[in-house]
């Protein structure tokens, strides 16, 4: 029998835990690895045809340069490619200055390469510019997490941990299609006895599951957090010893969360007070109890906000740094974790350290072996750095994204990457972005590479290398100390990814995402292991805040909060509200699984899910295009009628390009702390397509 490589799945933030075994043409098959503590050997579609993506047929082998005389993409060679990279980088910074070239990075990336296009952005282009597409999955969870916790981990606890708390709020996630195996999670709670409460303004197969289901009109998440914490004081339900010896700042948030009385709640949000009254009820009845929030409350305009005030109620609840109780963000992307943990992001620096921070800079810069003055200051974030495309930034590096299709108002992002100076895109498929760019770099994938993600509970995870990459592909470390050496920069850019990872290690020393004492060996060992882990003696840390909080003062911070409308509201014009979402055969942009014949076959293209009085009013019957007209733009795609949404709301999945590209839609308004655009929320028409 041939010999499997345990490793992890390429997609969501649970990294699942599964076995390559070859096959006699040189491929893998997925083995399921019960092992694992995550998914125990539960795999969704997604993971089990992973492989699929692997094939030639589908995915890139090597390099292409847009011919000038052609305007096509053509076939080149490393070298060739390379050095037009180099040139046209080298070519804009020498005319416009280093900020005038941009970098835009993914959550897909794994730790070494997050770190090494941070360390390339800011050593080599000398650039601010550089952010990635985890802006768009949980900054306003992590924005909320970090001022009312001072330390932002997406779950402060193991998955292990649900079942055996007494009730789970789940707000805007629908588990059972986004993170399949993680379902169980939620079953083994009502075995177990607990409760589970889902707020999602459309009944999916996660609400389903439910003892109690909230459906709130899209964008009034924050609305209905501040009236369930109004009904914990005036109920006498605030756990007051805790508020007192833990936490600071409760008058003020109490005072904030008395002005939104239950029927006031009601009329904002559609939920009845008795479901109100009921929530508090389970939530605080329970012995212990947790709030998980996904993209629906986070993807606003006043998304940390929002956060901010469930884990208010966390909070008033003795709900957090305690066992089997806290608020945590189901994070989204594979490595949207340390994605945002290690450089890529345009405020931050390794470790989680801020780049504005003289400290953090000279630890840091001690590391690269520079002085801390040339590193540049915080630059845009991800929505404003594509906005700027064109005019103040002419050249960009893009590696793992595909923002022409899950950028907000998306066609104008897809017309600010065509007027680019210059476009180079490093991708495993030909992406809808990657066929805009001036050169395509072909890179590995997860299952012919090493480097380390960490999970959404904080736990950092080996993928191992299975195979051979073909012979015209790189990984994207080699790409980076490519340009590097091109650039003038011979040192500093390893290939090997352990060696990588080892200064990731001395840079993160010290800093809230603390990964010193983790080692490649550590982490096969262990299953994972848990930051912050400051050397290697130390165990890790699967529970977060059990003795102190991470602020100056060991407590939590209450953070007044009140409601406030969406940037856009319904109108006359455009009456009625669009969210989005994902369906469980796709993933983010789609540029990988909508390849894979198997999940297109279960999910084939867009829809728009609406409710029956809603299609009666339009005109449209089941299975009919329908056309979705917000102030940005139009869309079209059949209409899926059911009663499981709200008849004032509709919902599109944002998987695809092309005329139902659902981003062509949304609202490009961002929450003032986190810079997240407003994609749950907008104002849109609908119309019949007629002919």
């Amino acid at each position: 029998m041939l010999a499997t490589t345990s490793t992890h799945c390429p997609y969501c933030a649970l990294q699942c835990g599964m076995d390559l075994r070859p096959t006699e043409g040189g491929g893998v098959d997925v083995v399921e690895r019960t092992d694992f503590p995550v998914n125990r050997g539960a795999l969704c579609g997604k993971g089990r045809t992973a492989p699929a993506v692997l094939s030639s047929r589908v995915r890139l082998t090597g390099p292409l340069v847009r011919s000038p005389a052609t305007g096509g993409l053509e076939p080149a060679t490393w070298e060739e490619a390379l050095r037009a990279v180099a040139d046209g980088l080298r070519r804009t910074r020498a005319a416009h200055g280093p900020d005038a070239v941009g970098v835009f990075g993914g959550g897909g990336l794994t730790n070494e390469k997050a770190y090494g296009l941070g360390k390339f952005a800011r050593l080599v282009l000398g650039t601010s510019q550089i952010d990635y597409n985890g802006r768009f999955c949980m900054s306003s969870a992590a924005a909320a997490h970090t001022r009312a916790f001072g330390l932002d981990r997406g779950l402060p606890f193991p998955l292990e941990d649900l079942p055996r708390t007494g009730c789970v709020i789940l707000v805007g996630s629908n588990l059972a299609e986004t993170m399949p195996p993680a379902l169980r999670y939620l079953t083994e709670l009502r075995e177990n006895g607990g409760k589970l409460v889902v707020v999602d303004p459309r009944r999916t197969r996660t609400a389903e599951q439910a003892d109690l289901h909230l459906a709130p009109r899209p964008g009034t998440d924050l609305a209905l957090a501040l009236g369930l914490l109004h009904l914990v004081v005036a109920e006498g339900r605030v756990d007051e010893e805790f508020v007192e010896s833990r936490t600071t700042g409760w008058a003020g948030a109490r005072a904030a969360a008395m002005s939104h009385w239950p029927a006031l709640v009601e009329r904002i949000t559609g939920v009845p007070v008795t479901a109100l009254r009921e929530t508090v009820r389970m939530f605080c009845d329970a012995e212990s109890g947790m709030v998980l929030t996904a993209r629906g409350p986070e993807q606003q305009s006043k998304g940390t906000d929002t956060v901010g005030a469930w884990i208010n109620l966390c909070l008033a609840t003795g709900r957090a740094g305690r066992p089997l109780s806290g608020y945590g963000c189901l994070t989204g992307q594979g490595n949207g974790q340390g994605g945002r943990e290690h450089g890529q992001k345009a405020d931050q620096l390794p470790g989680y350290r801020k780049l504005d921070d003289p400290a953090a800079r000279a630890h840091v810069a001690a590391v690269w072996g520079v002085d801390p003055e040339t590193l540049p200051g915080p630059g845009r974030s991800a929505y404003e750095l594509l906005d700027a495309l064109g005019t103040d930034v002419r050249a960009l590096l893009l590696m793992g994204s595909n923002p022409v299709v899950s950028a907000p108002r998306a066609a104008h992002v897809e017309e600010r990457l065509r007027s680019l100076d210059f476009l180079a895109v490093a991708d495993v498929v030909l992406s809808e972005t990657a066929a805009l760019a001036d050169v395509v770099l072909p890179v590995t994938q997860w299952a012919e590479e090493t480097g380390t993600t960490t999970n959404l509970e904080g736990r950092v995870l080996l993928r191992r290398r299975a195979l051979t990459p073909p012979d015209g592909v790189r990984t994207d470390l080699e790409v980076l100390n490519g340009i590097a050496a091109l650039l003038g920069w011979e040192k500093g850019f390893p290939t090997d990814p352990e060696e990588v990872f080892d200064e990731l290690r001395r840079a993160s020393a010290g800093g809230a995402a603390d990964y010193a004492g983790i080692s490649y060996r550590r982490i096969v060992e262990e299953d994972g292991v848990f930051w912050p882990c400051p050397d290697p003696d130390h165990p890790g840390t699967p529970r977060l805040f059990l003795d102190r909080f991470a602020t100056p003062d060991g407590r939590a911070r209450f953070v007044p909060v009140t409601h406030r409308a969406a940037a856009e509201e319904t109108d006359d014009e455009y009456p009625v509200v669009l969210t989005t979402g994902r369906v469980v055969s796709q993933y983010q942009s789609g540029a990988q699984t909508r390849r894979v014949a198997e999940l297109n076959a279960a999910a084939p293209g867009p829809f728009v899910e609406l409710h029956p009085r809603l299609a009666e009013r339009v005109g449209v019957a089941d299975g009919e295009p329908v056309v979705v007209v917000s102030r940005r733009g139009r869309a079209v795609a059949p209409a899926r009628v059911t009663t499981s949404i709200r008849p004032d709301t509709v919902f599109m999945p944002f998987h695809w390009p092309g005329e139902g590209r659902a981003n062509t839609l949304t609202n490009p308004a961002l929450d003032p702390t986190s810079r997240m655009p407003e994609f749950k929320v907008c104002a849109v028409r609908l119309e019949p397509a007629g002919d």
